[in-house]
């Protein structure tokens, strides 16, 4: 096999129409057990049918030998505004609030073309891994648009079928304490395609007034919300309980979502459980960002952390609650390490949150949409774009992913626009 460095659209070779001898996790398969083939048409997946070895090779088949596949991927949050800074603006110190303040300092060299530069080779990196929708929060700390906003919503149009583009201010909540400017930022957010309504919610600023003013703007404008709720561990914190109950309040269920939700770790069992019902009956997503919580909650210099932030997955997960793992922020002050790619998070939230079976269930965790209020949780491909990611080289064992899946091939309505392209038609991989 070669590499290809062509991400376009257009692929120089035919696509296939099937795709033979595939894995699938169970979770968007009635073929649960044992490889598929699935079969294209006009860009879209036709029907899945279980795999017959004894059926002749097509010549217009790629034969893929067991190799786990997947739904284009979803990254629910990063920040592309602060990626790839580090190494001019490395932390000042251990913690959430260190890294606020250096991420601050970086602020002065945010000039379009950087701004620009930094986010296109995040959006290179994330079309290479598989993802199709990527969220992206953007530092909003006046009440005016900031430039990122701006340069963002043209990536947006430029980048539109390759990644889509969602961007969410993260402003701190005293910006929502005056109703009218609360209405003011959501009315710019709404004017933007693929805007969120977003804030940071803790209990260092924690105002509710101010929750109300943001979740009422929400419901006028029809936005959806995504919120940095309770990233600490204190356990008195209770801005995802809030959210859950003015998100009932002003009808928004399923275009809330609670990013990060720490505190709930740390919770007592009956406060913690209590908040996840009211989660639940709310309509109200949690996205868990497993590489920044570890890092930075609890973090002291000379000790090793004994709290490590991750919010209560499982127990989300049996309520019903729709789940998501992402990226979150990556080479900055909030952390040093990382790439755009949410099955490194994936990975990352098997070791620390026992999420298992990591292909066959957790993968969902990274393909789903809907705990981004962005559609239904898919339950079948069938139908669907044929925007796939294959992982050609974990297809040793069923054990094989994600341990070793950094090689893949991206497919965009059944065409490759990523990773190494497959030999000759019939041909193993």
């Amino acid at each position: 096999m070669t590499h290809s460095s062509d991400d376009s659209l257009v692929a120089s070779l035919a696509a296939p129409q099937v795709l033979r001898a595939a894995r699938l996790p169970a979770w968007c398969s009635a073929h649960a057990v044992g490889l598929v083939d699935v079969w294209l048409a006009a860009g879209r997946i036709e029907r899945i049918t279980a795999h017959d070895a004894s059926v002749p090779a097509q010549a217009n088949a790629w034969h893929l030998q067991g190799a786990p596949m997947l739904p284009a991927l979803v990254e629910p949050h990063a920040h592309l505004d602060k990626a790839y800074t580090v190494h001019r603006s490395p932390p000042l110190g251990p913690g959430l609030l260190a890294a606020i303040e250096a991420g601050h300092g970086d602020e002065r060299h945010w000039s379009a073309a950087d701004l620009r530069s930094r986010a296109e080779r995040a959006l290179h990196d994330s079309l290479a891994a598989g993802v199709r929708l990527l969220r992206t929060h953007v530092s909003w700390f006046q009440p005016e648009a900031p430039l990122a906003w701006a340069v963002y919503r043209e990536l947006r149009a430029e980048w539109l079928g390759r990644v889509d583009l969602e961007c969410v201010n993260i402003s701190p909540l005293g910006l929502f304490e005056e109703a009218a400017l609360a209405e003011r930022i959501a009315a710019a957010v709404a004017a933007t395609p693929g805007g969120v309504l977003g804030g940071f919610v803790h209990t260092t600023n924690h105002s509710e007034a101010a929750l109300r003013h943001l979740m009422a703007a929400a419901a006028r404008h029809g936005l959806r919300v995504d919120l940095h709720a309770d990233e600490e561990l204190a356990p008195h914190a209770h801005g995802v309980a809030s959210t859950a109950r003015l998100a009932g309040e002003f009808g928004l269920a399923g275009r809330v979502a609670c990013s990060h939700a720490c505190a709930l770790a740390v919770q007592d069992e009956h406060t913690a459980l209590t908040t996840l019902d009211a989660v639940a009956r709310a309509g109200v997503s949690l996205i868990s960002l497993p590489s920044t919580n570890l890092l930075l909650q609890d973090a002291t210099i000379g000790r090793t952390p004994r709290l490590r932030g991750i919010t209560l997955v499982h127990e989300a997960l049996a309520r019903g609650i729709a789940v998501a793992f992402g990226s979150d922020n990556v080479q900055d002050a909030f952390n040093p390490v990382g790439r755009h790619d949410p099955v490194a998070a994936l990975e990352l939230a098997v070791m620390a949150a026992h999420v298992r079976p990591a292909f066959d269930a957790g993968s969902a965790l990274v393909c789903n949409v809907d705990a981004l209020g962005a559609g239904e949780r898919i339950t079948s491909l069938v139908g669907m774009p044929a925007d796939l990611v294959v992982f050609p080289g974990s297809h040793e064992s069923a054990q094989a992913w994600p341990s070793d899946a950094r090689e893949r091939v991206v497919l965009r309505a059944g065409r490759k626009v990523a990773g190494m392209w497959p030999p000759a038609s019939g041909a193993a991989w």
